[in-house]
């Protein structure tokens, strides 16, 4: 069966987390949840809200860890996954989100990443080059990363499938799963 890694840590939000978890589930794969500790990951629910000028945040479900980062061993992994909300500024700074990152860039896996987990990539300089979807509001730090940044709801390139976030999901979730499906079909030919 093939097997997911969802890399990911406290104030991921909440949809963009659990729909690709469920998502991949559905179509056959297994998927385990990775964050520096065992510790439950705190997800975050991010609403539009008129009387603010940005999103605003509350706590969301809590998500169980499979194994920690630096437990990770990439070799059992057919595709990654990065979801977004605030958990990319922070989770991108460690040694071994960089190893496991790259790890999948550098064997052209499948790779889907979710509204802000394109940070994840960018500043590694693994997106250079690429194109890509993303929250809005970080699209000049993917262009400053090298990126092309497109706005729709499903970008493709290649191994890498991205979307702006949680209201993408419906065209998301039928791309990545399509990427999934025909690395795994390429694997086995």
């Amino acid at each position: 069966m093939p097997r997911a890694l969802l890399l990911t840590g406290d104030a991921a939000e909440e949809l963009d987390t659990m729909y690709p978890y469920y998502r991949v589930q559905e179509g056959g794969w297994d998927v385990d949840v990775s964050s520096r500790t065992m510790r439950d990951v705190q997800l975050v629910i991010h609403e539009f809200d008129p009387n603010s000028d940005a999103y605003v945040e509350k706590n969301g479900r809590k998500l169980p860890v499979d194994v920690p980062w630096a437990e990770v061993e990439v070799e059992r992994y057919d595709a990654l996954i990065i979801p977004g909300g605030r958990a990319p500024e922070w989770i991108r700074v460690d040694a071994d989100v960089r190893r496991i990152t790259e790890h999948f860039f550098a064997r052209n896996l499948p790779i889907a990443l979710v509204c802000h987990g394109a940070q994840v990539p960018a500043v590694y300089g693994l997106l250079k080059g690429r194109k890509t979807a993303c929250f809005p509001p970080i699209t000049g730090d993917m262009e400053n990363a090298g990126a092309t940044v497109i706005d729709a709801p499903d970008v493709v390139d290649g191994n890498l499938v991205s979307c702006r976030g949680w209201p993408d999901m419906p065209q998301f979730g039928r791309a990545m799963m399509e990427v999934f499906s025909k690395s795994i079909s390429s694997a086995s030919a």
